[in-house]
């Protein structure tokens, strides 16, 4: 048996790891680790002009890359019209307005790189 301690998103576990038997082993509580500095803020997603935001957003289902933006600010879509391409593991996924309405604020470009749930456009 060989005891490991393995890091998890900044949590250190003691793990106890049998050779050769191939049986799962449960992990144990969470090691004593050394307090980590302060970790530098997220940056935050860029806030949309005064005004500019809808009262409906459209988040990212899922991280990946934005392909294409098909609608700008201002254009009127109905429910099912495809907004955006995000391209997620080698697919390419049409972003679509969850209900009728005008296009308040894209808050993405062509080539961004977001995360899931990330706020790619506001309607009214």
């Amino acid at each position: 048996m060989k005891n490991l301690i393995v890091t998890v998103n900044g949590v250190a576990y003691n793990v106890t790891v049998e050779e050769g038997t191939g049986a799962p082993v449960a992990a144990a509580a969470p090691a004593a680790a050394p307090a980590p500095a302060a970790a530098p803020a997220a940056p935050a997603a860029p806030a949309a002009p005064a005004g500019a935001a809808g009262s409906v957003v459209v988040n990212a289902p899922m991280p990946g890359n934005i392909l294409d933006v098909k609608v700008k600010p201002g254009d009127s879509v109905k429910a099912g019209d495809t907004l955006l391409i995000l391209e997620a593991m080698k697919m390419e996924n049409e972003i679509s307005a969850p209900q009728d309405g005008t296009i308040a604020s894209i808050d993405v470009r062509k080539g961004d790189v977001v995360d899931s749930g990330a706020l790619l456009c506001t309607m009214n």
